[in-house]
């Protein structure tokens, strides 16, 4: 969760260095007398390091759906610049974000768009060891939490807490650095956010019972989207083949994920050695059926769910106007059923 706040000051400095010719795409031959006579070489920008979010992405490579549409796609890590920097700018064509780093970086005339949403559902929550149990909001209360120093975490955390009655300012918040979720909570931490396909899926796996409070469950307007997959409002423009073919690609991949979780988990981990193979397996398997959930198709954005949230930032203080939620995420890039 962190990474977010992390990619706000980026999002400013991005404002400022867009490119008029932004845009990596570019045709190039290939050796392979099976592929098409000429590949387009697009970059892909991750959020974070892989992980199960990432799959559909990673599956559609690996199993050649990009280059049967004549693409070439590398996928990359974003470093110190951020995602939606990077897509911005024009440094990567696509990229994976949050609703909370679009919203922002709407709000600060960052033209990037979102095109789809990775996972229907908010799956990030509060979660804590189960011998502290915190089972709702109202248990904060008397409890120190461990985040990165933004602003948006305590007014989530009182966004939950007004839902009991319970008062914010009984909660300590402290900045926990870059210190992971079962480093901090053997200290001085009760609680932190978590994304649970991860991180829940690994205190499973360590036999380290936790109790997680989801923000959905609390509150409507945070069950928004994240991740996302994004790109900027020139590819969106003037490259629209470009965006519908990878998009065609990338949603193909995604359902071989929802379809084959476990086949699915193993392109992953031979793509990406260094992750833990059985949190890679078991993660998949929890995640997979969320990708679509109840949506018509994998990657279906409610104009709804971007109001909502925008409307909670700005409720919260979080925003100085309104987002023209509209402009910010489309539909059309999606294949339809």
């Amino acid at each position: 969760m962190n990474k977010w706040m992390r990619q706000t000051s980026a999002i400013l400095v991005a404002a400022a260095l867009l490119l008029a010719g932004c845009g990596t795409a570019k045709k190039e031959e290939t050796g392979n007398a099976a592929a098409p006579a000429k590949l387009t070489d697009v970059k892909v920008v991750l959020d974070w390091t892989p992980n199960t979010n990432h799959t559909g992405l990673y599956a559609a490579r690996d199993l050649g759906y990009y280059k049967e549409l004549g693409l070439n796609v590398e996928i990359i890590q974003p470093g110190q610049s951020g995602a939606d920097q990077m897509v911005a700018t024009g440094s990567a064509d696509f990229g994976v974000s949050y609703q909370e780093g679009v919203t922002l970086a709407r709000m600060q005339n960052v033209p990037i768009v979102s095109l789809a949403a990775v996972i229907q559902h908010n799956t990030s929550g509060f979660a804590a060891p189960a011998a502290l149990n915190i089972k709702t909001p109202k248990d904060f209360e008397g409890k120190t939490y461990g985040g990165w120093g933004s602003p948006a975490e305590e007014a989530v955390i009182d966004s939950l807490m007004r839902t009991e009655n319970a008062d914010v300012k009984k909660v300590k918040i402290v900045n926990a650095g870059d210190a992971d979720f079962f480093t901090m909570t053997k200290k001085d931490i009760d609680f932190a956010w978590i994304y649970y396909a991860w991180t829940g899926v690994e205190a499973e796996l360590r036999g380290e019972k936790i109790d997680m409070v989801y923000l959905n469950k609390y509150s409507k307007k945070l069950d928004y989207y994240t991740p996302v997959l994004i790109t900027n409002e020139k590819h969106v423009k003037e490259q629209s083949e470009l965006v519908k073919t990878f998009m065609a690609a990338t949603a193909k991949g995604y359902q071989y994920a929802i379809d084959h979780p476990s086949e699915a988990a193993e392109l992953l981990i031979k793509a990406v050695p260094d992750l833990n193979a059985d949190l890679v397996r078991a993660s998949q398997k929890w995640l997979s059926p969320k990708y679509q959930d109840d949506a018509p198709r994998w990657g279906e954005q409610k104009l709804e769910v971007w109001k909502g949230y925008a409307e909670w930032m700005y409720e919260n203080k979080l925003m100085e106007k309104q987002l023209d939620a509209e402009s910010a995420f489309t539909n059309d890039f999606l294949p339809s059923k």
